[in-house]
């Protein structure tokens, strides 16, 4: 008899077991659901099971049943921010997931420098880091989710992580890009703000996309695309282990900080981004996601003066121009000659959210967009150079101006090199044209210059343009000669 209860009781605990539902690691305590919106609600249950759901911030019950492999999803309307709330799954067995905050939710992806952590990597400090950990406890809306490390020949639909609330601790080990993004965004708009960060370091493009997207893009090198760089990291593979377990998840928008690994293949980078962001838009099933990108910063490479970095920020502006609902946060003045991974992540994380909080949350006041090439005349042996992003015409209490002057007087713009048709650069003379926010350029040794350009190298300490409210101005040439000085891409 007391065999016969023990059985009895093993099985009723193993169905018990069977019957609770099962949620993915991204619906956790803790989490940032995004406010005034249809979100998504997935997981497990014994097949055809009814799951009842109850959301505390409105008190909506929902009733789903799981199909025939266990599987069942529902969306459910959230509200405006606050919390904390609850969400309760019952099956039979209840499951309540709690401190649950209604907000924004950013989706961070890219490669080493947008994974580099809070607290910085081996001999890399992050500036402002420690003071970011430190205060970390002051932002109890601010929620972290991380995603492993996975590489998968098989798509998944989960990952082995949870959400962390901000604290010394989560911080300090979190994307720096995506912290001070995320705190900005907290600081200005007053909600709660959740992070979802999914890199890794050395990553292609490509290993962020699936194979039939990048098939589908035309004249681009398939061999070099799918080639990956290293032995755990090629096409689809991250896609598959570090996306899918969390494209469910309703979000905002995206950051995206990547592009150094594809100098290689710099000139299929602007078709690889615009197919990028068109697969994760109808991954997370909303084409209109803002997606803002991060200039890649100055760095020495195979040599200052060659020219394998520009050329992969000429493709990101040219990508940005064809993606709707886009921008791109400029680093021309927070690079490193001999570290790839630049401390200054705050300033890229502050100009990510200058470019959200202006364009997706309707903010005044903020930092315009870094200044880009427009346009260039010809007045006699000087080039004129215009501008987007500034004022057509300066007047004193106008922020969008270049600065004229700084601790050591006034500056004189440096960074340019001018050529005629014999297409040889030298190095330029520039000045400010006062009043109409323009440069003009010259050369001695360029009597009837034809071609501009500025900080078009690896690394040109040099070059200083930048506005009153801080943007630099974004590296160009205006000519599109063929280039020999690009250098060994390694």
């Amino acid at each position: 008899m007391k065999r016969l209860l023990a059985a009895v009781w093993a099985l009723v605990a193993l169905t018990n077991v069977s019957a609770a539902v099962k949620l993915p690691g991204v619906l956790s305590d803790d989490m940032v659901l995004q406010r005034n919106a249809e979100v998504n609600l997935w997981g497990e249950a014994a097949p055809g099971r009814r799951v009842r759901i109850r959301t505390s911030w409105n008190n909506a019950r929902y009733d789903v049943r799981a199909d025939e492999a266990g599987h069942w999803s529902v969306r459910v309307a959230t509200g405006d921010a606050g919390g904390p709330y609850s969400i309760t799954f019952d099956d039979g067995d209840r499951v309540t997931l709690e401190n649950i905050l209604l907000g924004e939710v950013w989706i961070c992806g890219g490669q080493s420098n947008m994974e580099m952590p809070v607290c910085g990597f081996m001999y890399q400090p992050v500036e402002g880091g420690v003071d970011a950990i430190v205060d970390a406890g002051s932002y109890p809306e601010i929620r972290l989710f991380t995603v492993p490390r996975v590489s998968s020949a098989e798509p998944l639909s989960d990952c082995d992580a949870s959400w962390e609330v901000s604290a010394p601790e989560s911080v300090s080990r979190f994307s720096a890009v995506g912290y001070f993004f995320g705190r900005t965004l907290h600081k200005v708009l007053g909600v709660p703000v959740g992070l979802i960060t999914s890199n890794w370091g050395g990553s292609t493009i490509e290993t962020w996309m699936t194979e039939e997207s990048i098939d589908a893009i035309e004249g681009i090198d398939l061999a070099a695309a799918k080639s990956g760089v290293y032995d755990n990291s090629i096409v689809q593979r991250l896609y598959n282990g570090m996306i899918l377990p969390v494209c469910n998840f309703t979000a905002k928008g995206f950051i995206w900080y990547q592009g150094e690994s594809n100098r290689r293949n710099w000139y299929d980078y602007k078709a690889l981004q615009v197919a990028l962001v068109d697969l994760w838009r109808k991954t997370w099933g909303d084409e209109t996601m803002p997606f803002y990108m991060t200039q890649l910063a100055p760095y020495r490479y195979e040599g200052d003066d060659l020219r394998s970095l520009p050329l992969v920020v000429e493709a990101q502006y040219k990508a940005a121009a064809e993606i709707p609902h886009s921008g791109i946060a400029a680093t021309g003045d927070l690079g490193n000659p001999t570290c790839i991974h630049p401390p200054r992540k705050l300033e890229v994380g502050r100009r990510l959210a200058y470019l959200a909080l202006t364009n997706d949350y309707g903010v005044r006041g903020m930092p315009r967009p870094a200044p880009t090439f427009a346009s260039m005349e010809r007045d006699g042996s000087k080039l004129v150079l215009s501008f987007d992003n500034l004022s057509a015409r300066h007047s004193w209490n106008d922020p969008d101006s270049f600065v004229g002057f700084t601790a050591d007087g006034y500056v004189r713009p440096q960074g340019f090199e001018v050529a005629g048709e014999d297409r040889v650069f030298h190095r330029a003379k520039a000045s400010f044209k006062w009043w109409e926010n323009k440069i003009e350029v010259s050369c001695d040794e360029v009597p009837e210059p034809v071609a501009v350009r500025y900080a078009f190298r690896n690394y040109c300490p040099e070059a200083d343009v930048r506005t009153t409210m801080g943007q630099p101005l974004v590296p160009f040439r205006t000519d599109d000669w063929p280039l020999d000085d690009i250098g060994e891409i390694r």
